[in-house]
């Protein structure tokens, strides 16, 4: 079999909320809001003319996607489906009812589809009769009585709008994956909806666009406009080419990297379906309960917003089980809500083997959800003197001893029997007893004077690197198919006797005229990389062996590799179906350029082995399509999507090998040609170029800390590519 040896991953990501959404487009508006951060939990609407078929079509169950587009998958000509609007009257949709359940579940605003690829609006568009005001027997603007009751009960209002339209007459027609382009009359189309939108319901605390694949001009154009009609307006990245106030992952994804924008996971009930499904086979509300309880705190506990869906009947009803969940979730949120609302991400460098952490005015709160096999929990990393630690839903205190940067927090009686980690047997260790909903237990660790967390890696021989670096990750998204992780920056911590230290930043040609902005011990200097100096580097004859050569199809969006977190995948011990995708390549000419026909959002997947007899550092040219994303040994190096839509590239990857075997990972993607081409070279000298920085005076303190990020980057999630870079703080 394949022997997949998994790394453990000690970074957990938070969020830094520091920047200024897409600043250089709007300097004047500082996004997001304290408000929007804040919030943590929203409710989604998926409610359109799709509900009133509640996943059926000639009586049968469309088994096939979702079921708010039927349209599609069950083939429904565009004149029956519009005529489905007659039927249209959700006589029992009563929004300030829909608002007071948010509230009740905890939620602080909601998201409502405007208008969804079926091109159905849920308001009153002056564009088109394809509303729900003029083609129904509601004839009332159903978007508006929402966006009322959310004023009224003082929560958010956003919106949900489809950039495709399978309605709209010169817009491209149904197709299997949505990511059409747009017609520059659908582009001036939806240019006048989202107008009329921002203009005609009040404040709008976030636009949620979805799919299509614009043009960045396209991009742009809808950017700047809701921009100048709602400043404040939170944008999402499926807008496309990197125009984005916040990241949205993939439907039900929750990321497991550190996070340096705002970003977002919406999550729909069951994954199966966002619009409402009458045959839907729902379950225990408990356990869905506690499901979706500890999505909430995987989200907040890495710096995100949590935008769990609800898709009401077409006659507007709430499902019972989804008003069910929902009192549940709000229950447990009610009697834990100081660690859930304006919290921080985890500011630890590590996860927790029993859970995960927010922080907020110095305190830590930790959320159980894996009971220990023992009868105490640990936290390390911190520097701080404990003052207390309660449950914060009973105001109990637990006994803990502390010495040092370690805290052993005490749960009562030995529960070494409770062998499954049983979160529900455990939870009365806690002494919180029966509780109706989750009983995740949540601890609130509070200090003398605050905390501070120690850095996971310090850093004592002076030499900066990628590999040395805590990374700090965006999500670039050039349309759905193209989102993935972007890396937009690297922490470091390093510790020095000297008061005065000269940096050295060392590059290669890849990196030449680069724009830099360097902060080290608090002091900013902005760096362009022009050579001061020079050196010929040379693998030794015979230390490096590219051996064998495997590929196979790429699975699924851009950003998504399995073998991220894989460092070793051994093909010598393998089953026929575990290894069936591979195919060893013969005959591979490396420094040769290969095209090949493949088709739009397609990938391949090279796996190069590279035998070293020694820890060292080589070279390799690689050439690209539109998009590349590099592993070694499991390990991210850099991924790119080109927003200039390059046919090819190429550039240079220095590769920190390891004595032994290595395996580099290369995804090729083809994001908009009809072929792909690509090319491996592997390079026996190169060079390395130097830049000696200002010197800078360091304050006497235990280590000192160093960021790095782009300043000529296009926009702010654009990805950094400088993992060729080291910086020497020392010499």
């Amino acid at each position: 079999m394949i022997i997949h040896t998994l790394k453990i991953t000690t970074i957990l990501c938070f969020c830094v909320l520091t920047l200024s959404a897409q600043s250089k487009l709007s300097p004047k508006v500082t996004k997001p809001s304290k408000e929007w951060v804040d919030q943590k939990f929203s409710m989604f609407i998926h409610f359109g003319l799709y509900s009133v078929y509640g996943g059926v079509y000639e009586g049968v169950p469309v088994k096939q996607g979702y079921s708010e587009q039927i349209q599609s998958f069950a083939g429904i000509f565009s004149d029956w489906y519009g005529a489905t609007a007659n039927e249209f009257n959700p006589t029992k949709w009563n929004p300030d009812s829909v608002v007071a359940l948010a509230k009740s579940a905890g939620m602080k605003s909601i998201i409502f589809t405007s208008k969804h690829h079926d091109g159905f609006c849920m308001y009153h568009s002056a564009y088109t009769d394809f509303n729900i005001v003029d083609a129904t027997p509601y004839s009332k603007d159903l978007m508006k009585e929402l966006a009322d009751a959310c004023k009224r009960g003082g929560i958010g209002f956003g919106v949900y709008y489809s950039l495709i339209d399978w309605h709209y007459p010169q817009a491209y027609p149904i197709s299997s994956h949505n990511a059409d382009p747009l017609t520059n009359e659908h582009y001036e189309f939806n240019l006048k909806q989202v107008e009329e939108i921002m203009t005609n319901y009040g404040y709008i605390s976030e636009i949620w666009f979805d799919m299509g694949s614009l043009t960045p001009e396209q991009s742009k154009g809808l950017y700047e406009l809701v921009n100048r009609l709602q400043p404040g307006c939170m944008i999402s990245c499926r807008l496309g080419n990197d125009y984005v106030d916040f990241a949205v992952m993939a439907d039900n994804e929750y990321p497991d990297y550190k996070m340096g924008i705002p970003w977002q996971t919406a999550a729909s009930m069951f994954d199966e379906t966002w619009g409402y499904r009458s045959w839907q086979v729902r379950g225990d509300v408990q356990e869905k309960v506690e499901e979706k309880i500890l999505s909430l705190i995987k989200v907040i506990s890495r710096g995100g917003n949590y935008l769990l869906n609800i898709g009401p009947r077409g006659d507007g009803s709430i499902v019972e089980y989804e008003k069910d969940v929902l009192h549940g979730i709000g229950e447990w949120i009610s009697k834990n809500s100081e660690a859930i609302y304006g919290t921080e991400a985890n500011p630890f460098h590590t996860s927790f083997y029993w859970g995960d952490v927010t922080t907020k005015n110095g305190n830590i709160y930790a959320f159980v959800s894996k009971m220990p096999n023992r009868s105490k929990i640990e936290l390390s990393g911190f520097e701080g003197k404990v003052k207390n630690v309660e449950l914060l839903s009973t105001g109990n205190s637990l006994s803990f001893t502390q010495k040092g940067d370690r805290l052993e927090i005490y749960t009562g009686k030995d529960i070494q029997s409770h062998k499954t980690g049983n979160i529900t047997e455990a939870a009365n260790e806690f002494g919180m007893g029966s509780v109706t909903g989750s009983v995740t237990p949540v601890l609130k660790i509070s200090f003398v004077n605050g905390f501070t967390v120690k850095p996971s890696y310090l850093i004592t021989n002076g030499e900066l690197n990628p590999g040395n670096s805590m990374p700090v990750f965006g999500y670039s998204s050039l349309n759905y198919y193209a989102g993935y992780k972007s890396l937009i920056g690297y922490d470091w911590a390093f510790k020095t006797r000297k008061n005065n230290v000269t940096p050295k930043i060392c590059f290669t040609v890849s990196e030449v005229g680069r724009k830099l902005s360097l902060e080290i011990g608090g002091k900013v200097q902005k760096v362009t990389l022009n050579p001061t100096g020079h050196k010929k580097i040379t693998t030794p004859k015979g230390s490096v062996k590219w051996s064998k050569l495997y590929r196979k199809p790429g699975r699924g969006v851009f950003g998504n590799l399995e073998e991220e977190g894989v460092d070793y995948i051994n093909f010598d011990q393998h089953s026929a179906d575990e290894i069936s995708n591979w195919n060893d390549v013969v005959g591979f000419k490396y420094g040769e350029t290969y095209t090949e026909r493949i088709s739009p959002r397609q990938s391949v997947v090279f796996l190069q082995e590279i035998e070293s007899d020694r820890d060292q550092t080589v070279a390799v040219k690689l050439g690209s399509g539109n998009g590349v994303y590099i592993l070694l040994n499991g390990s991210y190096v850099t991924a790119h999507l080109s927003p200039e839509r390059l046919k090819y590239q190429e550039e240079l990857v220095l590769l920190p090998l390891k004595k032994g075997v290595n395996q580099l990972v290369v995804k090729y993607y083809n994001g908009y040609e009809k072929e792909l081409s690509y090319s491996i070279t592997p390079l026996n000298e190169w060079i390395i170029y130097e830049n000696n920085l200002t010197p800078v005076s360091l304050q006497r303190k235990e280590y000192h800390t160093v960021s790095l990020t782009a300043d000529d980057a296009q926009l702010y999630v654009s990805p950094l590519r400088l993992s060729n870079i080291t910086i020497e703080i020392n010499k």
